[in-house]
Order: structure tokens, then C-alpha cells, then sequence
């Protein structure tokens, strides 16, 4: 299990790796920070789409074959990297790691519940969810300690050849079964969407995931513009905040106990965000990095409950509920990685932060309106 851990943080990584790096990319290849916040874009694309997609590519395909498979090609990807000379290959690498690491994610939530004992699935599932988070804070932090101790390209460096060396402890892994995944049909689409607590819950997380990715995306270029000393050390460690989210995702059942039911807990944690992106507003870095801990784990939060909430809804097709959560989640990603950017350009980060609030507060009307009307009450 310790192998599949290391194997889904360092996946994770390679997701988040550029992002510390954003404004250094920006004037090393002489590009716009839309242009460059790209690279971020491109990798949620291809992870809205899996779930509609990859189940015809990989269907019938051992999942310890795809981790061994998808791991030597990232790697590598991940070592291309290293030697690009402009930023249009750069761009391509991303493009060719964005292709893998849905193939990643779908083989190591496989293997995890194919390997676990009877009645330990959640578990596992649990410290899987956990190391990925891990894996989003290690990405950045990491990325931007070693860009400031070395360059750019050693973070690149550094992963490619860890990921590699997990490739090689890959071969030990014992044979699963096929990863079975199921082929999406526009008839069990229609019909999962035709229900309104999905479409409202599906359009609540498309809007907060948008507005979270926003902020993680365009944070370097703030802290850049709130003081002089935020190199890639300073900026990597600002995403500190996201560990929040590990012991928000941990405890999300006992939180829900505390707060009253799940539905209670999404709304609690929604306006928690909400309030966490006017604390990013005050132009002050303490409030800044203080505002990041309550986004995270506010966000982190929401996720994890609503997860849990779609699942308990789901009397049938829960492999398509999830699926349209996982398009809908990186969906918002994907856009929220570039098009905020350009409010920022035009209007500053006051705009920015006032487009931001706007989806926040629509995604807490999302989430009150599929309270009251389409949930049924829960106090679990």
C-alpha cells in the first residue's frame, strides 16, 4: 500500500509542479501570465474528460499494467521538461502529462480497492484521498524550495527521476484484475443529469473548484505584486494552506457529526470560503497566508462531503455519478486556471476577487437550494 501512497503523491505532483513556478516561466519564455497559467489548463482538460472518455481507451486493461505504463511515460515526460528551449514544447509535455495522469488516478482507485481486505476499502480509500492531497501541497512546495536553491528546471529534474524510480519498485507490485470500467452512454448521462439534486450538486462544484483553481493558479503573480522578496521558496511555501485540507478531508464525518448532517457541513464549509476570499482581498501577506488556511480547508471541506453526499443519493450508476463529479470538479478547474486571469489583467485583484465571490455565492445558492428542496434530511 505504501507503494500505491508514493505512487498517487508523486502523480499529484507532477499535476502542481508548475504552478510556484508561474511568474519565473512567464519571463524566462517571455510570455503573458494568461499564456502561462496554461500549463495548468491543459492537465484539467484531459481530467474533465476522462470519465466520458478513458472508459472506452481503457477498458479491459490490467491496472498494474497501466501504473507501470503511464509512470515510465510521465517520467519522461517530466525529464523533457527539463531541456525545453521554448515554450510551445513546454506546452506539448504538459499536454502528454495531462493524457496520463487521468490513466494514473482511474489505475491506482482500482488497484487500491482491488488489493484491500474485505471491509477496509474505505480506509484505503481514505489514506488514497489523503495522499493525493499530500501530493497537491508536496507538487508546489517542494517544486518552488528547489527551483530557489538550484532553477527551474531541477524541479522538473528531481521529479522525472523519482517518478522513475517508483516505476522501477512498480515491477514488485503484485497482478490486480482489469480496471472494468464502464462505458459511458448518453442515455445513463441524460439520466443521472435528468435528476435536479445532481445537476444543482454538479453545478455547485463546478463553481467552487473553478474559484479555488483561480486562486491557486494566479497566487505566485499576487504574492509577487504584495512584496518584493516572494521567490519560488516564499511563493512554494504559501500553499501551506493546503495541509488544511488534509485534516479537513480526514475528519469530514466527524465534522459533519459536529455541524448536523452533511448537506449542513457543504453549506458551513461554502460560506467558510466565501469569507476566506475577502480575508485574500486585504492587501497584507500575514492575512494573505492566514486567508489561504480557512480557503483550503474550507474548500477540501465541501469536497469531501460532497462526495459522500452524491454517493449516499445514488441508488444506481454510481460509477457515472462519479464520473460527472470528477468532469464537472476538473471542468471548473480547467476554466478557472486561465479565464480569471484576464479579470485580473484588466481589473487588478479587486476584480479578480469580486468575479471570485460571484461563483462562491452561487455556488452557496447551489447549495441551499439543494438542501431545502431536493435532499432528504441526514444527520449521519
Amino acid at each position: 500500500m505504501l507503494l500505491i501512497l508514493i505512487t498517487a503523491v508523486l502523480t499529484i505532483s507532477a499535476l502542481y509542479v508548475p504552478q510556484p513556478l508561474l511568474p519565473v516561466l512567464a519571463q524566462e519564455f517571455d510570455v503573458s501570465r494568461e499564456m502561462v497559467a496554461m500549463l495548468t489548463a491543459v492537465v484539467f482538460i484531459p481530467l474533465s474528460l476522462a470519465p466520458l472518455v478513458y472508459g472506452y481507451i481503457l477498458e479491459a486493461v490490467s491496472a498494474r499494467r497501466m501504473l507501470r505504463t503511464a509512470m515510465l511515460l510521465l517520467g519522461l515526460a517530466s525529464l523533457a521538461i527539463c531541456w525545453v528551449d521554448s515554450f510551445a514544447w513546454m506546452m506539448i509535455w504538459r499536454v502528454v502529462q495531462g493524457l496520463l495522469i487521468p490513466a494514473l488516478l482511474t489505475a491506482l482507485m482500482t488497484y487500491t480497492a482491488q488489493k484491500s481486505e474485505s471491509g477496509h476499502v474505505q480506509r484505503a480509500m481514505a489514506w488514497y484521498i489523503g495522499a493525493t492531497i499530500v501530493g497537491g501541497f508536496a507538487g508546489r512546495a517542494l517544486s518552488g524550495v528547489v527551483a530557489s536553491l538550484f532553477h527551474w528546471r531541477a524541479s522538473f529534474l528531481i521529479l522525472g527521476l523519482s517518478i522513475l524510480m517508483v516505476w522501477i519498485a512498480l515491477a514488485r507490485l503484485p497482478e490486480s484484475g482489469e480496471l472494468q470500467l464502464v462505458r459511458p452512454r448518453l442515455r445513463l448521462i441524460r439520466e443521472v443529469l435528468s435528476r435536479r439534486a445532481f445537476r444543482y450538486s454538479y453545478l455547485m462544484i463546478f463553481c467552487f473548484f473553478l474559484v479555488f483553481a483561480a486562486v491557486m493558479n494566479f497566487l505566485p503573480f499576487r504574492l509577487s505584486e504584495l512584496t518584493a522578496e516572494a521567490d519560488e521558496l516564499r511563493i512554494g511555501l504559501a500553499y501551506s494552506g493546503y495541509l488544511m485540507g488534509l485534516l479537513a478531508s480526514l475528519n469530514a464525518v466527524r465534522i459533519q457529526r459536529r455541524l448536523g448532517g452533511a448537506e449542513r457541513t457543504v453549506l458551513i464549509a461554502l460560506v467558510g470560503f466565501g469569507v476566506a476570499l475577502l480575508i485574500l482581498a486585504i492587501p497584507s501577506v500575514p492575512f494573505f497566508l492566514t486567508g489561504m488556511f480557512l480557503f483550503c480547508g474550507s474548500m477540501f471541506l465541501a469536497h469531501a462531503t460532497a462526495t459522500g453526499t452524491l454517493n449516499r443519493l445514488a441508488d444506481s450508476h454510481k460509477g457515472m455519478v462519479n464520473g460527472l463529479y470528477v468532469a464537472f470538479y476538473y471542468g471548473g478547474g480547467a476554466v478557472g486556471s486561465v479565464l480569471p486571469g484576464y479579470v485580473y489583467r484588466s481589473w487588478g485583484w479587486s476584480g479578480f476577487i469580486m468575479v471570485l465571490l460571484i461563483f462562491a455565492f452561487a455556488a452557496i445558492v447551489l447549495a441551499i437550494v439543494v438542501t431545502r428542496s431536493f435532499l432528504p434530511t441526514s444527520n449521519t
